[in-house]
């Protein structure tokens, strides 16, 4: 059985940089509070996905988590430049970049290989005085390579984060302009196909997006759902073991059973409309990409590149 690292949530953050998140499209996700893991359920998830298709495959039909489950469940932004760059491998080249973004670097024990520990990030950013535009952006970005780290591009370790997403968060203006949300998506499928080998013992990645999608779209195997009118939808199922203790005791022998024998109806097809989450809860920025989410694309995410295949699950947008 797979072992799932129970996350912790995004880091708090100073009310004062609260418009720089907005616009560098980070707000959202950073209000995103803990949702325990449920490993049996992951693992009956993975049994289920499959690797040349990029689906999973149920009795009802495939289905797949799509770029519209990334806006409405984390609030990320879906549209926009690729997620990549160059890449170099050298601490010099990541001391040298840390000293070009933060006035300081790492030292070799807060790094491992090509990772920068989450806890030197933190530390960082608890010492920063925000006094002027230069030390509130290099506070966001502290903060965003801690959301990097916990939600979105996390690590088996659940406790560093690759230092190249440092170059993209250069020029403040523009990290608004990348899809972060497509490579966020494309580290899950990656996460999934990984998974699915005989020889994986743990799984990473956005497994709050993961768990949050098989609830949303299988609502009889979900926790009692808290307060519906939050966005972030994720937040539906904030803290949810307090109230659903037995919930985390349910196996993977009832998990796989309880899929064998899904019926139609039992799955949600479409959960994003009007009746069931009221539309003006959906920020405009988040609904004007509506139109891009059943595109079929590569999801790009540096050397992650992985198919969004919506021509074999478009009943998940209303179509045959």
């Amino acid at each position: 059985m797979l072992m799932c690292e129970h996350y912790k949530p995004p880091d708090r953050y100073n009310e004062i940089v609260e418009s720089q998140l907005r616009e560098t499209g980070f707000y959202y996700v950073s209000q995103i509070g803990v949702v325990q893991c449920q490993s049996a359920m992951v693992n009956a998830l993975v049994e289920r996905w499959r690797p040349e298709t990029h689906t999973f495959h149920f009795p009802v039909g495939e289905c797949a988590v799509t770029l519209e489950d990334v806006a409405m469940i984390l609030g990320l932004p879906t549209n926009g430049l690729p997620v990549t760059g160059p890449t170099m491998s050298s601490f010099e080249a990541l001391e040298a970049e840390c000293l070009h973004q933060f006035g300081v670097a790492p030292r070799k024990t807060d790094c491992r290989g090509s990772f920068i520990k989450l806890t030197w990030f933190r530390g960082l950013k608890d010492r920063i005085v925000l006094n002027d535009d230069v030390h509130i952006q290099m506070y966001v970005k502290c903060h965003i390579m801690l959301l990097f780290g916990l939600i979105m591009f996390g690590d088996k370790s659940g406790a560093a984060v690759h230092w190249k997403f440092l170059p993209l968060l250069r020029n403040f203006g523009g990290i608004i302009q990348f899809s972060w949300g497509s490579a966020c998506l494309a580290h899950l499928y990656r996460s999934l196909c990984r998974a699915t080998r005989v020889d994986c013992k743990k799984i990473d990645g956005p497994l709050t997006l993961l768990l949050t999608w098989a609830w949303i779209r299988l609502p009889f195997l979900a926790p009692i759902p808290g307060n519906p009118r939050l966005f972030p939808i994720a937040n539906r199922w904030r803290n949810w073991e307090r109230e659903n203790y037995g919930y985390r005791y349910t196996s993977l022998e009832n998990y796989r059973r309880l899929l064998d024998d899904l019926q139609e109806g039992q799955f949600v097809w479409q959960p994003y409309g009007i009746g069931d989450i009221d539309p003006y809860l959906i920020p405009l920025a988040i609904r004007h990409n509506l139109v891009l989410w059943s595109a079929r694309v590569p999801l790009i995410s540096f050397e992650c590149i992985e198919w969004h295949a919506t021509d074999r699950v478009m009943r998940q947008f209303g179509m045959r």
